[in-house]
């Protein structure tokens, strides 16, 4: 490994912003030449002194001494960067640090350390590597302490494998880990979801002689409880008991979640008093787990007991119970309530998150309450919190569910615009682009993804999948297949999804061999067609009267364990009626019994139709009296096709029965149905009154669109009392 230096020098300290420079120019006016190094060391160790720290006014004092000549000790020095470190103000410790470098105070291994801290804080351990040549080159022994440091920058950035790499190579150099290494370690591991290599690390630790504690098993623990794996967890925790290892809060804590987290409240409630026995106190984190699991099962009022108990005990409900109640609410469908509970947790004098907001927010829009999400936001802001990206994702989502797209654009717009210059992720993206495709703007939509391009995304196969649906829909083959070249261009592998939304969409527009080429090709790449797949192909041949091939593939799907449904069967009953079929219509109905399917409305319609036509008209009014038992109301469409039937027949006193049961009935008459009637009575009833009555029936009620069967009836009865039709 190549150690570099880290800073070059400068001929003026870099200050980390211009309000500090401010700062830093005003103590330099105020110090005078005669100020002694006891006073200044004496007043930057009171300004770091908690908890009323002043951190940048600290900054401010020593980069002011240094301009007046004035050089604080080595100690304080060390002191003033390791304090920065600790509480977090990486930028200002680094200023110090190149203050103390442009002067030529070498740092000792306390500052080189909190430096380090400081690059592993804001997630960049690599620069720690610089560093350690720093450390060498000032003589000092790079030890434990210091490689415990980079494993822990290199373990929360989910570099595992380099930081047990990193052992190796300290151990090769006679630096042995300690339990320190080997609990990071652990717990990156765990953190990182490969618990077998953890559990291989804990024995190798207990081989090296370095004993497991309390905080070693509860990484574990928590990794396990995490994958679901309780028995497990369970069995650490009678280890931890047989080697006398004390088990603490953290680790009944830990245990608690895992089981509530699974629905087992009852066993997370069983350790929960094991705990209390124990004469451990809980903690606001084990109330918190209890408390999500009751809301995750719907026991509001247990729930409620809970958080009492805690008030009993002095202990208050933070964020995170807070923000645990609330998303509970919400799943549950009561995102006004949850609106509430966060009232009070401000009352409570408790800060949301920007968690507690956006959880909130993701509620109430799933519930089409976008105008409150938006008042949510408002008081978001008002209280200082700055929306993120998933604020504004979660937020254009709801404006696209409720199809106010060119609102959700707007939105996009001011989240790009605004002074946080937030940068819209692919999720952004396709919400807009799918939005704006279920409204058939596929230009737009073409356009929100040329930017997206231009931001350097592509997009994902969801993005491809979204735009392949819109161009077949508006039948835009040309744009479809270009972008189907992107797919295969960008190394995008196709989807069970992407094939569905392509032979769904080649079907509608009747290009069968298409379709047909495509679904073999899905096959081809080992992908099984969905049920959704087969009954849209099958649905497409039977357009085509290719009843041979649609019953091969009904037989086909069957073969390949894919069990029809309800659409399935509708689709091969019609077809086979519309041929004519009757033996194999009686075989598919057995067979849709036997499978345990319920005929649905379009069952009863499809049947009462195309029995109709058939002319078995007995067949038909007994699918429409066991319609009726089912518990489906026959639309005016199951009325004409059966009226159709009887009038092939010119059954008259059926067809004035069947009109007397829908006027009974409350049954609305479209124009269409209202035409079938009167053509009969027309054909039937050979009075010239009765074959004018046709064309004058609608004149001068053009916009009138329905009329119910019982005023139908009513009117001609008034005109024509011979037809004998007032309804009983």
């Amino acid at each position: 490994m190549v150690l570099k230096p880290l800073f070059k020098p400068h001929l003026h300290p870099h200050l980390p912003s211009q309000s500090l420079y401010l700062c830093f120019s005003y103590f330099s006016s105020s110090i005078p030449v005669s100020v002694s190094a006891n006073d200044l060391e004496t007043q930057l160790r009171s300004l770091c002194q908690k908890p009323n720290s002043q951190f940048t006014e600290a900054v401010s004092l020593f980069h002011s001494a240094l301009d007046s000549n004035l050089l604080p000790s080595w100690a304080t020095c060390d002191f003033l960067v390791d304090a920065l470190a600790r509480s977090r103000n990486y930028e200002l410790a680094i200023s110090v640090y190149r203050g103390m470098t442009h002067v030529d105070a070498f740092p000792r291994f306390g500052s080189l350390s909190a430096l380090m801290e400081c690059f592993v804080g804001a997630h960049k351990p690599q620069l720690g590597f610089g560093v350690v040549g720093l450390v060498l080159k000032r003589g000092f022994t790079v030890n434990v302490f210091i490689m415990n440091i980079l494993l822990k920058g290199l373990c929360r950035n989910g570099e595992v494998y380099e930081a047990m790499e990193l052992v190796r190579e300290m151990g090769r150099k006679r630096v042995s880990p300690d339990i320190v290494s080997y609990n990071t370690l652990i717990n990156g591991l765990c953190k990182g979801k490969k618990l077998k290599e953890a559990g291989d690390l804990l024995i190798e630790m207990e081989v090296a002689g370095c004993f497991p504690d309390s905080v070693t098993y509860s990484a574990l623990m928590d990794g396990l409880c995490k994958d679901g794996r309780m028995d497990e967890a369970m069995e650490l925790l009678k280890v931890m008991k047989k080697k006398g290892i004390d088990v603490d809060v953290v680790v009944y804590s830990t245990l608690i979640g895992g089981f509530c987290n699974k629905g087992n409240f009852g066993k997370g409630k069983e350790l929960f008093e094991e705990m209390l026995g124990e004469g451990i106190s809980p903690n606001v984190v084990v109330y918190t787990c209890l408390v999500h699991g009751l809301c995750r099962v719907g026991q509001w009022k247990e729930a409620s007991t809970v958080l009492n108990a805690m008030a009993e005990h002095g202990i208050h409900p933070d964020a995170i119970t807070y923000t645990g109640l609330i998303d509970g609410l919400c799943k549950d469908g009561r995102a006004n309530k949850a609106m509430d509970l966060l009232n009070l947790m401000v009352e409570k004098g408790e800060e949301p998150s920007n968690v507690t907001y956006n959880v909130l927010i993701n509620g109430l829009c799933k519930e089409g309450l976008v105008i409150d999400a938006f008042k949510i936001l408002g008081m978001m802001i008002e209280k200082g919190k700055k929306a993120d990206v998933v604020t504004y994702n979660t937020l254009i989502k709801g404006l696209c569910d409720k199809r106010k797209v060119d609102e959700a654009i707007k939105l996009f717009k001011s989240m790009i615009d605004n002074e946080s210059c937030l940068e819209p992720n692919v999720f952004t993206f396709n919400v807009l682009i799918g939005g704006l495709c279920k409204q058939g703007r596929l230009a737009k939509a073409l356009r929100i993804h040329d930017k997206m391009v231009k931001k350097g995304s592509s997009g994902n196969l969801v993005t491809y999948n979204l735009l392949l649906g819109g161009c077949l829909k508006a039948r835009e083959t040309k744009i479809a297949m270009k972008l189907w070249k992107q797919v295969l261009e960008l190394g995008l592998v196709p989807n069970s999804f992407t094939y569905s939304i392509l032979i769904d969409g080649f079907c509608k527009m009747r290009m069968l061999s298409v379709a047909k080429g495509l679904f073999c090709e899905m096959r081809t790449r080992g992908l099984e067609p969905a049920l959704f797949d087969y009954n849209t192909l099958m649905a497409a041949l039977c357009k085509e009267c290719s009843l041979e091939q649609a019953k091969s593939l009904f037989q086909e799907m069957r073969n390949a364990n894919c069990e029809p449904d309800v659409i399935s069967f509708n689709i091969m009953i019609d077809v086979t009626l519309k041929a004519g079929d009757i033996q194999s219509f009686k075989e598919l109905q057995l067979e849709m019994v036997g499978m345990g399917l319920k005929p649905d409305a379009w069952t009863f319609k499809t049947l009462i139709s195309r029995l109709s036509k058939l002319g078995a008209l007995d067949e038909a009014k007994s699918v429409l009296e066991r319609m009726v038992a089912s518990g489906f109301t026959p639309n005016a469409f199951v009325y004409d096709s059966l009226l159709k039937g009887l009038s092939s027949k010119g059954d008259t006193s059926e067809i004035i029965n069947l009109l007397h049961q829908m006027a009974a009935k409350g049954v609305v008459l479209d124009r269409k149905i209202v035409s079938t009637i009167l053509t009969y009575l027309c054909h039937n009833f050979q009075e010239p009154d009765v074959i004018e009555l046709l064309p004058t029936f609608f004149r001068g009620t053009s916009k009138v669109e329905s009329i119910s069967c019982n005023e139908l009836l009513m009117k001609l009865h008034e005109s024509h009392p011979k037809l004998q039709l007032a309804p009983s």
